[in-house]
C-alpha cells in the first residue's frame, strides 16, 4: 500500500512538494510528485500503483524531465507517424527551442507562456504564428501526459487567432514583380499565381518527372503536399510554353555539368549549381522593392489564384482541388475581395437607379 508524504527540512519544516512511496516487486518506492496539491498527488500514486500492479514501466523523477526531451519525444511521434511535415515542425520549434530550453516540463505553464507571447511580440511575430508555435507546445504536453511523463497537462491560453491577411496579387502588380526576376523564377512564380500551389514546399520541390509536356499537365504527387492528396493540373498554352524554356535550360545545365539533374527548379549558377532550389527570399524582396510593392509575399499567390479561379467562373470544388484546400472554411478565409472587385461592381451596376446605361440607348415610354 502506497503513501504519501512531505520531507522534512533540516529545521524540521514541512516542504511543499509531495512525494509519495509505493512498491515494485516488493521493494520501496519514493518518488517526488512535483506537485503541492494533494489531489494531484493521490492521482499521481494511484496511476504509480497501477503501473507497477501491471508490470508497466515506469518513468521516475518526473519533476527532472525538461523540454528537450518533449521536443524529441514530439518529432519522434511524427516519424514513426507521418502527421506532420518535420520541415515545418523544425521551422516551429527553433523559436520554442531557444526560450523553454531548460524548462522542466513540469514548470511549463501560463506565467512562461505569457513570457513567450511578450518575448515573440518584441520580434515583431504576429498573434496567429505564436499562436500555432504554442500549439506544438500544446502538443508536446499532451503526448508526454500521454507517455506518463507528465502528471497533467497545463491549460494554455493562446493569443487569438488575427484576422485572414488580406494581400494579393493585382495582375499589374504580379506582371512588374515578375519582370524583375531570372527567368526560371518567372516560370516558379508563374505556376504559384495560376494554381496557388505554395512555393517552397511545392513548386520548387517539383521534378521534371513530375512534367509532361505532351500531355500539358502537371503533377504533385501523393504523399509530397501538406494535405498529402495528389494534384493533377491542366497547363494554360502560356505557362505550358514557359515550362518548356525551364525544361532547356536544365537540359543545357545537364550538359555542362555532365551529369542528370532531375529538378525543375535547379540552381542554374552559383556556388550551389545544378543542386534543389530550396527558396529565393532574397531576389523576391529585391523584386518587389524594385516594382514597388515592398512586403509583399509569395503565399499571396493561393489567395489571389482562389480568388481569380472563382471570379472566372470555375466551380469553386474544382478550384479547391486545384489549390489543395481540403476544407471549405479555410479556402473562405483565401477567397478575398479585392477594392478592384468593389470597382466593378460599381461599373457593371451604373445606370441601375436610372434606367441609363453608358452606351446602351434607352427604348422606355412615356
Amino acid at each position: 500500500m502506497g503513501s504519501l508524504y512531505k520531507q522534512k527540512s533540516r529545521d524540521g519544516t514541512a516542504g511543499r512538494i509531495w512525494w509519495v512511496k509505493y512498491y515494485v516487486n516488493g521493494r520501496p518506492v519514493r518518488e517526488s510528485t512535483g506537485t503541492e496539491m494533494e489531489t494531484e498527488a493521490k492521482r499521481f500514486l494511484k496511476e504509480r500503483e497501477g503501473r507497477a500492479a501491471e508490470g508497466q514501466p515506469i518513468v521516475h523523477r518526473v519533476e527532472r524531465i525538461r523540454y528537450e526531451e518533449l521536443a524529441h519525444d514530439l518529432r519522434q511521434h511524427y516519424e514513426a507517424t507521418g502527421t506532420r511535415d518535420l520541415r515545418e515542425f523544425s521551422y516551429r520549434v527553433k523559436h520554442l527551442d531557444r526560450f523553454f530550453a531548460g524548462y522542466r516540463a513540469a514548470s511549463i505553464g501560463q506565467p512562461e507562456v505569457n513570457k513567450y507571447i511578450t518575448a515573440r511580440r518584441k520580434e515583431g511575430a504576429v498573434d496567429s504564428t505564436i499562436r500555432r508555435e504554442l500549439g506544438t507546445v500544446t502538443k508536446m504536453l499532451r503526448l508526454a501526459f500521454k507517455n506518463r511523463k507528465l502528471l497533467r497537462p497545463p491549460m494554455l491560453e493562446k493569443p487569438k487567432e488575427g484576422p485572414p491577411r488580406e494581400g494579393f496579387f493585382e495582375r499589374e502588380q504580379y506582371e512588374a514583380v515578375r519582370r524583375h526576376l531570372a527567368p526560371d523564377l518567372q516560370v516558379a512564380t508563374g505556376i504559384a499565381y495560376t494554381f496557388g500551389w505554395r512555393m517552397q514546399s511545392e513548386v520548387l520541390m517539383l521534378e521534371r518527372r513530375q512534367l509532361d509536356l505532351e500531355a500539358g499537365t502537371l503533377r504533385l504527387d501523393t504523399g509530397s503536399t501538406k494535405n498529402d492528396d495528389g494534384r493533377l493540373v491542366y497547363l494554360p498554352p502560356d505557362l505550358k510554353t514557359q515550362l518548356a524554356g525551364q525544361v532547356e535550360r536544365v537540359r543545357a545545365l545537364e550538359r555542362e555539368r555532365g551529369r542528370i539533374i532531375p529538378y525543375l527548379f535547379p540552381h542554374l549558377s552559383g556556388t550551389h549549381k545544378g543542386a534543389r532550389r530550396r527558396d529565393f527570399r532574397r531576389a523576391w524582396a529585391t523584386a518587389c522593392r524594385k516594382a514597388g510593392v515592398p512586403g509583399k509575399i509569395r503565399h499571396d499567390f493561393r489567395r489571389t489564384a482562389v480568388r481569380n479561379m472563382v471570379n472566372r467562373g470555375v466551380a469553386e470544388r474544382v478550384a479547391m482541388k486545384v489549390t489543395g484546400h481540403k476544407t471549405r472554411s479555410v479556402f473562405d478565409r483565401y477567397h478575398i475581395v479585392s477594392p478592384a472587385d468593389l470597382q466593378d461592381v460599381a461599373r457593371k451596376l451604373t445606370g441601375i437607379t436610372t434606367g441609363i446605361t453608358k452606351g446602351v440607348t434607352s427604348d422606355a415610354r412615356p
